[in-house]
């Protein structure tokens, strides 16, 4: 097999990664004139990554680095979780990207638990290059109101900037007893213009007939609401 079947380049040339004296236009150039461009994220610090890919949004989700020490240590932890997110926020605007805090489900993590704290959070820290998110499998467990009357009350806020789709099973959307439409019609009715993720943690019978069902499933909603 050769390069070109490989990775479909016009070109047998591949551009050396090269941490630390070049970025996306050298790889972009070398790409766009048949060769195999090439990225280096060594060096690379997550916002800047996420920027040099044409990224807008990263999501802070990682349960395993969000769960305080039970007893007294545990305001201190949170004092310092919140200094990290004060931090981060700087590199975020730095790098011309939002940064979301995102709730996430006991018993997977016990700091940022729902919506309203995270939005506590990003308030106390005021950057607008700091907000926080909704997982619709985390908020459907967590939270107290409808999905659909959170995104109402928080949307129009500019407090939510990215929205995960996902069902409470783990699985994709429309493949559980989760309910969408109310959702996406939230979305359209706020003028939500960001992406929809979907992110399963069970993929059955496999990959591509999971992403192919979310995707006809999220479609189908889109096409209802429009």
């Amino acid at each position: 097999m050769t390069l070109h079947d490989l990775v479909g380049v016009e070109l047998p040339i591949v551009q050396a990664p090269m941490a630390g004296v070049q970025l996306s236009a050298l790889a972009i150039a070398v790409s766009n004139a048949g060769g195999l461009g090439s990225l280096p994220c060594a060096m690379l610090e997550p916002d800047a990554l996420c920027a040099e890919l044409d990224g807008k949004v990263l999501v802070h989700g990682s349960p395993a680095q969000r769960r305080l020490p039970e007893g007294n240590g545990a305001a201190e932890a949170r004092k310092r979780g919140i200094e990290a997110f004060a931090a981060i926020a700087e590199d975020a605007q730095r790098a011309g990207v939002t940064y979301c805090i995102e709730a996430l489900a006991t018993p997977d993590a016990n700091f940022v638990n729902t919506v309203e704290e995270a939005i506590g959070i990003v308030q106390q820290i005021g950057n607008r290059h700091v907000r926080t998110m909704l997982d619709c499998s985390a908020g459907s467990l967590m939270e107290t109101e409808p999905l659909a009357a959170l995104l109402d009350r928080h949307l129009p806020t500019g407090m939510i900037a990215h929205v995960q789709f996902n069902d409470r099973n783990r699985r994709g959307p429309g493949q559980g007893e989760d309910r969408f439409a109310p959702v996406v019609r939230a979305l359209r009715e706020t003028g939500y213009r960001g992406w929809i993720a979907m992110e399963p943690f069970v993929y059955e019978p496999d990959g591509p007939t999971c992403a192919a069902r979310m995707i006809g499933y999220v479609a189908g909603l889109l096409e209802q609401h429009a």
